[in-house]
C-alpha cells in the first residue's frame, strides 16, 4: 500500500451509524462492521490493526462533525496510521465535498483508504473515479430520504398531527402526544392578562421576576436541565404571539388548525396582538421623530442594541443611548458601556464619517448617517464604525467621559492614587469651622489689648490650651486651608493633626508628609 514503508501496515478501522437505536444491544451495527473489518485486515500480509477504536453511534454521514472520526483524522495527521478500513465507504462520509477534502488529507499522509465490500485503491485515479460516482449515489439516497422526511412532516402538519420538537410553555409531550400542563397554563394566562394591564413589555418583564416567573425547564436526553430563567424581551414577545395557545400551528406561512386543545380564551389572545401591533407602530413613528441620529444603527459590543433616552434638569434635555439589556432587566448582559452621551458619540462618528469620505456635494448630518452608516459598536476604547461602501470598518479611538469627577486629592508621600481616601465630609466640615473660629479668635487678640486665651476660654466654656491650638489653625499655608475648604485633604487630616504645626509653610507640608505647593 505504501511503497518504501517498513515491514507492517498499520490499520486502523472506522464504523459509524446514523441512529443510536440498537446500540444498546450485545451485537449492533457496529460490532459487525468492525468483524468483517478485522477479518479483511487478517486476511492481508503484514497488515497490524491498532488497539484505537473510532467508533460514532448516532452520527449522520452528512457533515465531519463526529468525535471518533476527528479522533481518527488526528491520529492520521500525526503518522500514526497507514490505511483507515471501512466497512462500506459511506460509513465514512455521504458528503462528496466532505469525502474530497478527507482524500486529499490521507494522499498529503501518504495514508490510503480501503472498503471491505467495494474493493477501492484511492492511489489511483480510477479508485478515486469509483468512489465519487459512489459517493454521488451515496449523496443522493441522504437528500432523497431527506425529501421523503420533510414531505411526511408537511403531510402531517397539514392535518394537525403533532410531529416532535420542543413544546412552549403550557404544555407536555408524552408517547408523541401533546398534553396541557395545567401548572404552565396558568402561568401563560397570567402573562397574557399581565401584558393588557400593563401595556409594555418591559413593566412586563419587571412584574414577572417579582413574581419569579420563569422560562420553561426542559430536561435533555443527558439528563440536564435547560430554562428556568427570566423572560427576556425576545421570549416573552414571541409567547405573546404564539398562535399555538389557541389551537393554531404556523407552517410555511400559513395557520393550520392543530390537535392540542386550546390553553387562552381567543378574545384574549386577539386583544394582545392588537395591543402589540399597535405598539410596534407606536414604535415605528418614533422612530422616524426621534432626535437620535444613530438609532437602530448603535450597538454595544456584546451586540445589545442601544436605545435612545433622555432625562431633563430644568428646561435643559440631555440625551443618552442605554443598552437594551438594562431596559430588560439583564443588566449582567450589558456590554462594557451600558450607556453614552448622545450629542458626543453623535458628533465623533459625524466627523469621522465625513473626514474619511470627504463628500464632494454638501449633505445634511441624517443624511450622511442614514446613507452611509450601517453600524456602530460602542467598545471601551473605540467605536467601530461599520460602513456601507468599502473600506467598510472605521476604528475610531473614543473612552467614555466619567459621569462623576473624581476628587483630586493631596497626595502624602508613598501612597498611590487609587490608594488614597479624600478627607470625611463630618471632618471636614469641623476642621473648615474651627479654622473659621481660630481665626476670629486671633482677631480678637490682635484687636483687644485685654483679651487673652483665658479670658476666651471663659467664655467659651473651654480650655485655653484648646483656645491656643485652634489659634494656631489660621497660620496653615494658604493652599492647605484651600484644599480644607474643597475637601481635598487626605484621610485622617483633621482638627487634631493639624493644630499647632511650625509656622513655616514648608515644614509644614514636610510635618504631615504633602507635597509642597
Amino acid at each position: 500500500m505504501r511503497p518504501g514503508a517498513a515491514k507492517t501496515v498499520r490499520c486502523a478501522i472506522y464504523t459509524r451509524v446514523s441512529t443510536d437505536q440498537g446500540l444498546e444491544q450485545d451485537f449492533n451495527s457496529l460490532d459487525a462492521q468492525y468483524d468483517a473489518s478485522q477479518a479483511y485486515i487478517r486476511s492481508q500480509a503484514g497488515w497490524t490493526l491498532l488497539r484505537a477504536k473510532y467508533d460514532d453511534g448516532g452520527f449522520s454521514g452528512g457533515n465531519t462533525d463526529r468525535p471518533a472520526l476527528q479522533r481518527l483524522l488526528e491520529d492520521v495527521r500525526g503518522g500514526k496510521i497507514d490505511v483507515v478500513v471501512v466497512y462500506k465507504v459511506d460509513r465514512l462520509t455521504r458528503s462528496l465535498a466532505d469525502f474530497a477534502k478527507l482524500v486529499e488529507l490521507f494522499d498529503q499522509q501518504n495514508v490510503s483508504f480501503v472498503s471491505v465490500t467495494q474493493q477501492f485503491n484511492t492511489t489511483t485515479s480510477m479508485g478515486r473515479l469509483t468512489l465519487n460516482v459512489l459517493l454521488s449515489f451515496a449523496q443522493f439516497e441522504r437528500e432523497v430520504t431527506s425529501e421523503r422526511i420533510r414531505d411526511k412532516i408537511s403531510a402531517s402538519k397539514r392535518m394537525g398531527l403533532w410531529v416532535g420538537g420542543m413544546a412552549p410553555l403550557g404544555y407536555d409531550t408524552k408517547d408523541r402526544k401533546i398534553t396541557v400542563n395545567e401548572a404552565e397554563a396558568e402561568r401563560v394566562r397570567t402573562i397574557f392578562r399581565g401584558y393588557l394591564e400593563l401595556g409594555s413589555l418591559n413593566l412586563l418583564m419587571a412584574d414577572l421576576r417579582t413574581r419569579g416567573i420563569l422560562t420553561k425547564v426542559r430536561t435533555l436526553k443527558t439528563g440536564e436541565t435547560v430554562g428556568g430563567i427570566p423572560f427576556t424581551r425576545g421570549s416573552l414577545a414571541h409567547l405573546l404571539r404564539n398562535r399555538f395557545y389557541i389551537g393554531g400551528v404556523a407552517f410555511k406561512g400559513e395557520v393550520l388548525r392543530g390537535e392540542q386543545p386550546t390553553i387562552l380564551d381567543e378574545d384574549l389572545f386577539e386583544a394582545v396582538q392588537a395591543k402589540l401591533n399597535e405598539q410596534v407602530n407606536n414604535h415605528k413613528a418614533k422612530w422616524t421623530k426621534s432626535e437620535g441620529l444613530l438609532i437602530g444603527r448603535i450597538f454595544d459590543d456584546r451586540g445589545n442594541r442601544m436605545s435612545p433616552s433622555h432625562a431633563r434638569k430644568g428646561h435643559l434635555k440631555y440625551r443618552y443611548y442605554l443598552s437594551a439589556a438594562l431596559l430588560q432587566g439583564i443588566g449582567a448582559h450589558a456590554g462594557s458601556v451600558r450607556r453614552v452621551a448622545a450629542t458626543a458619540i453623535e458628533t465623533l462618528v459625524i466627523k469621522s464619517v465625513r473626514d474619511h469620505l470627504k463628500p464632494s456635494e454638501p449633505i445634511d448630518d441624517r443624511s450622511l448617517i442614514n446613507t452611509h452608516v450601517a453600524r456602530v459598536q460602542v467598545q471601551l476604547d473605540q467605536l467601530v464604525i461599520q460602513l456601507v461602501e468599502p473600506p467598510n470598518t472605521l476604528a475610531v479611538p473614543w473612552r467614555k467621559t466619567p459621569t462623576t469627577r473624581r476628587r483630586e486629592i493631596l497626595l502624602p508621600e508613598g501612597i498611590r492614587p487609587e490608594q488614597a481616601r479624600p478627607i470625611r465630609s463630618e471632618t471636614r466640615a469641623r476642621l473648615v469651622a474651627a479654622i473659621a473660629r481660630g481665626r476670629r479668635w486671633l482677631d480678637e487678640l490682635v484687636a483687644d489689648p485685654t483679651a487673652n486665651a483665658e479670658s476666651i476660654a471663659k467664655r467659651e466654656n473651654c480650655s485655653a490650651r484648646k483656645i491656643n491650638m485652634t489659634i494656631s489653625l489660621p497660620f496653615l499655608a494658604p493652599d492647605l486651608v484651600k484644599a480644607a475648604i474643597d475637601g481635598r485633604l487626605p484621610h485622617g487630616m483633621g482638627v487634631a493633626r493639624l493644630t499647632d504645626l511650625p509656622a513655616e509653610w514648608s515644614r509644614q507640608h514636610q510635618m504631615l508628609g504633602l507635597p509642597s505647593q
